[in-house]
């Protein structure tokens, strides 16, 4: 294994390299000759899991890769059963929580060879997953050859995250992010960080939890030329841009983990004078979907299988919204993934890309969580509260992962929790606290936290929890 203290292995890497690309335009007919083969052995492999185990019936083994006689799972049930639902007995539920628990080892290896990383909890109960060293090369491989931005040379952006550039690139990213937690995005950027001590200091992870203007100071020091992000943090990183405050010139700004817009993707094209790329990600999957240059989201069907189904979980036909999607991970044989309820509704386009490409394009709603701004300490001004940045607070410092944050009037935000009684109370007194705290440190002038406890927390057209509202 190469590299100090992290999950890698080259070989595979390189492999996996070679496969993506020869993947990436192939017939449809070669696609789903991968799909097959790579399904077999995921069903071979699940079978060391005694949760799936008792889920296939014999006519299921893998003698046969149909998946739509095998009842859906989701993370509540995974979760619930978690030693049943990982294939290595040494994977202790308990462990990794405490693992997790500690922000400051985010991207160290877990028993020297598995990736561990959490959900942030969107759908109301976190998880956790854990990846070996050939599912990372996958995830590498579809990263490096496929989501990538234009560059100015054939060496392409992701090189400087690439684990086989042993040897720098003249890049400098810059990813801004949820850093108080082992957050998937976070945990794969120091994780190739250490891959390759090259990166440490031409790239830099910046905490979309610090006041905006030290995120803003620091960037104009680090001055990046690839900005990685969410797209309500780039859309306040623009305004900052704007009023003259942050002067940096990313030549791409990358965006993934929440819903983004035709407004915000020409708003950033226009203030930052970049190219702009979207993503689709999940925590069971990294690179889901890549955008081709024709600006289409392709699934990188050869190694995660999607199921548009309807509310009873049944398939529905290329061009209809589905209420939900239920994911299959090819890659990741140690946590087995098979016909999981991601939650997201995704529309399939059924018609063939101009790039070229054979991977199916869809349409994706995801989440649109609003931006809060409150007075500031300055007079006439206001802050903006970034929802993911709101959400970690809840749920990192707070331990609540079911809730809406609304704001009602300027400064009076409105936190609503399932909870009842005593465990209520204590949870809002938990969040009132933090969310004030956090406010003070953006600049903001004092504000109102109120609760409403008992009840059911909204949910959006994506299925999931909307979670800050204006």
């Amino acid at each position: 294994m190469s590299g100090a203290h992290a999950v890698f292995d080259p070989l595979h890497l390189q492999a996996a390299m070679l496969d993506v690309m020869a993947a990436t335009h192939a017939p449809p007919a070669l696609i789903a000759q991968r799909q097959q083969q790579r399904l077999l052995r995921l069903l071979e492999a699940a079978q060391a899991a005694p949760l799936y185990r008792e889920r296939m019936t014999a006519g299921q083994r893998p003698r046969t890769a149909d998946l739509r006689r095998m009842p859906h799972v989701t993370r509540r049930e995974l979760m619930a059963r978690f030693e049943e639902w990982v294939t290595d007995p040494l994977l202790r539920l308990d462990e990794l929580r405490d693992f997790t628990a500690d922000a400051s080892r985010a991207g160290e290896p877990w028993l020297g060879r598995y990736v561990v990383w959490e959900s942030s909890g969107t759908s109301g109960q976190p998880g956790i997953f854990v990846q070996d060293a050939q599912a990372m090369a996958v995830y590498d491989a579809l990263e490096a050859v496929r989501h990538r931005a234009p560059t100015r040379s054939a060496r392409g952006w992701m090189s400087a995250f690439n684990p086989l550039e042993m040897f720098g690139s003249p890049e400098r990213p810059a990813m801004v992010t949820a850093t108080g937690g082992h957050f998937a995005s976070i945990v794969s950027f120091e994780r190739l960080r250490r891959v390759n001590p090259w990166l440490g200091a031409g790239s830099r992870s910046f905490s979309l939890q610090q006041p905006v203007d030290e995120l803003v100071a620091a960037l104009n020091q680090f001055q990046p030329t690839l900005l990685a992000t969410y797209p309500t943090a780039a859309a306040l990183l623009a305004d900052e841009a704007e009023a003259g405050r942050l002067r940096i010139r990313p030549r791409c700004v990358m965006l993934g983990g929440e819903f983004l817009s035709k407004a915000v993707r020409e708003r950033l094209k226009r203030v930052f004078d970049a190219s702009v790329r979207g993503s689709y990600g999940a925590s069971e999957f990294l690179p889901i979907a890549w955008e081709c240059a024709h600006g289409h989201l392709h699934v990188n069907e050869d190694w995660v299988l999607l199921e548009p189904v309807d509310e009873k979980h049944r398939p529905v036909p290329p061009g209809q919204q589905s209420h939900s999607v239920l994911l299959t991970n090819l890659a990741n044989l140690a946590q087995p993934l098979i016909r999981y309820d991601l939650g997201d509704q995704v529309t399939v386009s059924g018609q063939r890309c101009a790039c070229g490409s054979a991977l199916p394009v869809i349409e994706l709603r995801g989440r649109a969580d609003d931006v809060l701004r409150v007075p500031s300490t300055r007079k006439g001004q206001t802050v903006s509260l970034l929802p993911l940045a709101l959400c970690t607070v809840i749920e990192e410092e707070c331990g609540v992962f079911d809730f809406q944050l609304r704001q009602q009037g300027p400064q009076t935000l409105v936190l609503r929790v399932p909870l009842r009684g005593a465990d209520a109370d204590a949870a809002i007194a938990r969040c009132r606290e933090a969310l004030q705290r956090f406010a003070q440190m953006q600049g903001a002038a004092p504000i109102e936290v109120r609760g409403e406890p008992g009840c059911d927390v909204p949910r959006g057209r994506s299925g999931k929890a909307f979670r800050v509202a204006m």
